[in-house]
């Protein structure tokens, strides 16, 4: 047998295999973070949320009657909506089209949010996107390139819900908090000793808050934001990583 026909039939293989979803709620917590991170870093920059788009709604409607904060502020909510709405389709194709739960269609979904967040940090690192942190209710018109990090980043991060969905992990949106917290309360298990499903909403939330500090006080100390975006495409390689060597069913 060819050893170079054997390796490429036992990597495509391994790409096709279906993995198994025990634990992976772990990888997802990771993305919980990132959430928190992104998104304190991005309104603070932008005015802006790229992941919890029930912000982004008020704003808009806030915007209709001339009560948005910064100047074209509802444009750019309206932007990061229609964003991460496209990227909900994408990515759900993505898994639908190469098998929600294979190693190929995981692995090549976070290269492409890790991707992405790193293709953002570098154009704002590099200066070709204004990244300017800008005093709260500035009427001062924001330059239009901005847009370019509301646009990318929205897109991205539908992917970490699209995967959530696929692996079974309803509890875990990894950008939605208004639900997880409304599903945690309202659970008739709450009070259990053993209860998976309370604990993993409990860990979201508190993850989602902590990447929230955390990216406020990076922001505030560095009056950067790359720094984040840094630290957030290094997350999303680990895990697309970590997709590699999951265990197949």
């Amino acid at each position: 047998m060819d050893p170079e026909k054997g390796a490429i039939g036992g990597l495509s293989t391994s790409l096709r295999a279906e993995l198994e979803p025990q634990h992976a709620d772990l990888l997802l917590f990771a993305c919980c973070l990132i959430s928190g991170l992104v998104d304190s870093t991005i309104y603070r920059a932008y005015n802006t949320f790229v992941s919890m788009q029930t912000g982004n709604t008020i704003f808009v409607g806030l915007g209709t009657s001339h009560q948005n904060l910064r100047r074209y502020g509802w444009a750019r909510s309206l932007t990061s909506i229609g964003c991460f709405t496209l990227g909900s389709f994408l990515f759900a194709q993505l898994h639908r089209v190469l098998g929600t739960r294979r190693r190929g269609s995981l692995m090549l979904s976070f290269l492409l949010q890790a991707g992405i967040i790193l293709l953002t940090a570098g154009l704002v690192q590099g200066g070709v996107i204004s990244s300017a942190l800008v005093s709260k209710g500035s009427q001062k018109t924001p330059p239009w390139d901005q847009i370019v990090p509301i646009v990318l980043l929205s897109l991205q991060s539908a992917g970490q819900i699209v995967a959530s969905r696929a692996l079974g992990f309803n509890e875990i949106p990894t950008v939605v908090i208004t639900s997880l917290l409304c599903d945690l309360m309202s659970d008739p298990q709450l009070f259990l000793v053993r209860n998976f499903k309370r604990d993993r909403r409990i860990i979201a939330f508190v993850l989602t808050l902590v990447g929230a500090i955390i990216g406020g006080w990076v922001t505030k100390v560095t009056e950067a934001i790359s720094p984040i975006l840094w630290l957030c495409a290094g997350i999303k390689g680990l895990l697309a990583l970590a997709w590699a060597f999951w265990r197949a069913k």
